[in-house]
């Protein structure tokens, strides 16, 4: 294998120092199947930023072990930061950063629509994606690390990025040091539905909370669904705004800092004009980048896909809405949603129309692959620890602490004092706390 000198499967095609920081861009070229020995088949592209501190030396930085990190999504790509802050400022400490772009995410051979259209029609296209999931992530992840060099890396993985984390528990363990999981204890067993299930009511719970701390929220919310109902309002790309599409703004309700700016964009919502009172351009702006998934079409399209074993989701969270009518927008006060995808999206999304044929074909997939192995993390050695936020609207308390359970030796940290984004507020000492657990383990 290729070493950071270069080569087929790895090169190194910048470096950059700024702001207390060093930046190495990594490309490396890995099989779009894994586990086919003795086959040469299709390769695609993985990016990762290297990131470590000018507070060590670049012959100490080199010495330093691997902590890579997993974002969440599916569909997000790694964070590009300017500065070392938060928990890159802690670890950096004691490690180089790999931030991975997880296949078909930012320079990762990305997917999107025109990309897509090179697969052909819409089963094939579903077929490429079914290697996009957490099994092909872990697997890159470990090619990566062999490429590197490295001896078994550390773990940090955020919400989605967690569930990659137990992945590679399952079927890749010996590669691992030490997991940190932050938001993203996933249910190891069971179908889709139980997810949504218990999303549902928590999301519910929120808008209850947020409600109860802005009163006058819940009346200015329901005007807007029939304002909505009623008159019909258009985004600055021409596509219109339906009262179904304005729910996706309870978004904000799952984080901590995110969720009192909520109420500063409702209070934005209407301006008289000469036809009477409209929407007005401001609120319509700032609502654009909130129901628009033209940035990252991969996340609508996978989204479900991240739960399948073994049985198709068959548009899970849309089936289960029948069980909670508070949530459609033409109940008497309709409630804001979470991260539920339905299949309206590819109608009403401009984006994401041209993906209405896969995301169809995806949905209805039955032959998913297993993405934990229960038994092996019954068994598991390698020292894991979870911070489990009690009132997260994505990753339920609940289903967390069912599968911290089904983990030998998972230490969970159970806290509400944060939500889903606690590691955007208190990353530093988030990251701080994990990683004294994992140590202490040993």
């Amino acid at each position: 294998m290729a070493d950071a000198s270069g080569g087929a499967q790895h090169r190194i095609q910048a470096r950059h120092e700024f702001r207390g920081l060093r930046t190495a861009e990594h490309y490396f070229t890995v099989p779009l199947v894994h586990h086919q020995s003795g086959v040469a088949g299709e390769t695609i592209t993985i990016f990762a930023r290297e990131y470590s501190s000018t507070s060590h030396s670049p012959e100490e930085a080199a010495k330093l072990p691997w902590l890579l990190y997993l974002q969440g999504g599916p569909g997000g790509r790694g964070n590009r930061v300017t500065s070392l802050s938060g928990w890159m400022k802690a670890a950096a400490k004691d490690f180089r950063i790999l931030m991975l772009d997880q296949r078909g995410t930012g320079l990762s051979s990305p997917v999107e629509r025109q990309s897509l259209e090179l697969r052909g029609d819409a089963t094939a296209q579903a077929d490429y994606l079914t290697h996009f999931r957490a099994d092909s992530i872990v697997a890159d992840a470990e090619y990566i690390r062999g490429v590197l060099g490295s001896a078994p890396w550390s773990v940090l993985g955020q919400s989605f990025g967690g569930f990659c984390a137990l992945t590679y528990l399952s079927f890749a363990p010996e590669g691992l040091r030490e997991v940190m999981i932050t938001g993203g204890l996933a249910p190891l067993q069971g179908s889709a539905d139980r997810v949504y299930q218990a999303t549902f009511r928590r999301v519910a719970a929120r808008n209850a909370e947020y409600f109860s701390w802005y009163p006058e929220d819940r009346e200015q919310v329901t005007r807007i669904a029939r304002h909505l109902e009623q008159h019909p309002e258009f985004l600055a790309s021409g596509e219109r705004l339906t009262p179904e599409r304005f729910q996706m703004v309870g978004s904000f309700l799952g984080g901590n800092a995110r969720v009192d700016a909520l109420h500063y964009l409702l209070e934005d919502a209407f301006i008289e004009t000469l036809d009477g009172e409209w929407l007005s351009e401001s609120f319509l702006e700032q609502v654009r980048g909130l129901v628009s998934r033209s940035g990252n079409p991969l996340y609508a399209v996978l989204h479900e896909s991240i739960y399948g074993q073994g049985e198709a989701t068959n548009w899970a969270a849309w089936r289960v809405l029948e069980d909670y009518p508070e949530f459609k927008p033409d109940a008497d006060e309709p409630l804001l949603t979470g991260e539920m995808v339905y299949p309206w999206y590819f109608e009403q999304d401009p984006s994401l129309v041209p993906l209405q044929g896969v995301a169809e074909e995806l949905a209805a997939r039955k032959d998913w692959k297993p993405l934990y192995d229960p038994a092996r993390l019954a068994s598991n050695a390698v020292p894991v620890a979870a911070a489990v936020y009690r009132d997260d609207i994505y990753v339920d308390h609940d289903l967390s602490m069912e599968t911290a359970a089904a983990v030998r030796g998972l230490q969970t940290w159970v806290t509400s004092d944060f939500h889903h984004d606690g590691i955007g507020e208190d990353g530093e000492g988030i990251f701080t706390r994990l990683f004294g657990m994992v140590r202490a383990y040993r």
